[in-house]
């Protein structure tokens, strides 16, 4: 089955203090394991860029450019990034102008034009109300991945 995984999963999956890193770094695991691709999209890429790189005193993790490197370098690794490609843009438009989308819910209706694009089914997130607006995605949260596979 193919995933793609929200920045948020990625975050937590990265920042090892967090209280979710565990759950994170398990729902991943367990996927990957499973067989499963998990995918990303260069979206998921910049929005963790810019957290890595924010200052952790306005909610970043405070990470050089040169460590972000490395982290976005190792996430890139691990999953599938998944292309920008022409047809996005106009499944994008499609979306929120079909669901009323605006405000920084738009950057969620491009994850969701991204996945039915390439024909992705499930979302994994720790922000599922986000999501729900949107028909004939299943949207996961990492608790729920599961536990069929043991990491």
């Amino acid at each position: 089955m193919d995933w793609l995984a929200d920045t948020n999963v990625l975050l937590r999956s990265t920042h090892q203090t967090h209280p979710m890193h565990p759950v994170a770094l398990t729902a991943l695991t367990r996927l990957l394991a499973s067989g499963d691709r998990v995918c990303i999209t260069p979206q998921n890429i910049i929005e963790f860029w810019n957290v890595c790189t924010r200052p952790i005193d306005r909610n970043g993790l405070g990470l050089t450019p040169g460590e972000a490197d490395r982290e976005a370098s190792r996430v890139e690794g691990l999953l599938i990034l998944l292309p920008d490609i022409p047809t996005i843009y106009p499944e994008w438009r499609r979306l929120v102008v079909a669901h009323s989308v605006s405000g920084v819910r738009v950057h969620d209706a491009r994850i969701i034009a991204v996945m039915n694009v390439y024909g992705i089914g499930s979302l994994l997130t720790f922000n599922a109300p986000d999501f729900t607006r949107y028909p004939g995605i299943r949207v996961v949260h990492p608790n729920d991945v599961p536990k069929a596979v043991n990491p």
